[in-house]
């Protein structure tokens, strides 16, 4: 039979890749969608016709309980989260709400429609549950690189939500015999990358600045150190955890660090520009308390998984780039001035 998967933020970057990468591999693919109205719904538009969707909210335990027992899963990719670290200093109780709390409720949802209690004896089917774990669990991290066994230092609001989301899975794991995974994350890419996040606001102010629309990109913190990967291989890692015999949680990165200052130097290079005349340095964008260096040990995801990144820094930046030249272009109708740029 034909397996469904359920992710929630399909419309996410993360979502929109698992749920192309998903449809290519036979699933059946639902989405959970809170309202109708979601502003990012084009990033699915050209799969509607392949998808389903479902309502729900992770900040609601019934409306949660509703979509698991209508879609009835073989996998549930818990994808949903507020993904701008920042924000979490502004927000930090809805970031919690929902990266913390809505992961116990979605995990409470699934153990209820699978029949799941303290026995461990499932009365329904076993459905298997993906978490998005961050590597900003790390935060002010105790060894470099980071791996499974690292301890937690979360430097932020959303680090430490994410922190809980990852020690739930881990303990209805552990409790009820569900089979629940944590995806440990780190920073990933692309060109469906949120323009507040640096790599994107790079992307998007050097194209802009190529364009003759913009002077100057503002930045913060450029010399931390992050280690940067490709959205559209991170979630072959996510189907890949789910496939295993025994759940258990990984590490995913590439094991190498860049600088933002490295990025930015990259991306104003693939397009002829000196990165000195045009970035300054903002105050207000350094965050309160700064996570300076994360890589990933990915020892464990590449023996036991067999997975590795395809796509390197170099040519993610230049990617982003590229793609963001020409959103921009077809934005402000100018066609001309891509072509004069030779793009």
């Amino acid at each position: 039979m034909t397996r469904r998967a359920l992710i929630t933020g399909i419309t996410g970057q993360d979502g929109s890749y698992l749920a192309e990468h998903l449809i290519k591999q036979g699933y059946q693919v639902w989405g959970l969608m809170r309202g109708q109205a979601n502003p990012r719904k084009s990033r699915v538009s050209r799969l509607m016709s392949e998808l389903s969707f479902v309502d729900g909210d992770l900040m609601d335990q019934a409306s949660l309980v509703s979509a698991v027992d209508l879609v009835q899963p073989d996998e549930v990719y818990n994808l949903g989260a507020i993904s701008f670290v920042p924000m979490s200093w502004q927000q930090a109780e809805l970031v919690t709400e929902v990266n913390a709390m809505g992961v116990l409720r979605m995990l409470e949802a699934i153990r209820q429609v699978s029949g799941l209690s303290a026995s461990r004896h499932a009365t329904g089917k076993q459905i298997r549950f993906y978490q998005a774990s961050s590597s900003e669990m790390f935060g002010k991290a105790a060894e470099t690189p980071q791996r499974e066994t690292t301890i937690f230092h979360p430097r932020s609001p959303y680090g430490v939500a994410k922190a809980y989301g990852h020690f739930i899975t881990r303990n209805y794991r552990e409790s009820f015999g569900m089979y629940a995974v944590g995806g440990i994350l780190f920073n990933h890419e692309s060109p469906r990358r949120g323009a507040e996040f640096v790599t994107r606001k790079i992307s998007l102010g050097v194209a802009r600045i190529k364009l003759g629309l913009q002077e100057k990109l503002p930045l913060g913190n450029i010399d931390a150190l992050r280690d940067w990967g490709f959205a559209g291989d991170y979630v072959r890692a996510m189907h890949l955890m789910l496939q295993q015999d025994t759940p258990d949680d990984y590490v995913v990165g590439t094991g190498e660090m860049h600088s933002v200052r490295e990025a930015m130097s990259l991306a104003f290079e693939h397009v002829g520009l000196n990165w000195q005349d045009h970035v300054y340095i903002d105050p207000a964008l350094v965050r309160p308390a700064e996570v300076e260096i994360l890589c990933a040990d990915t020892t464990r995801v590449r023996q036991e998984l067999g997975w590795k990144p395809e796509v390197d820094f170099t040519s993610l930046i230049r990617m982003m780039v590229d793609a963001d030249l020409k959103h921009v272009a077809t934005e402000h109708e100018y066609g001309d001035l891509l072509a004069a740029a030779g793009w």
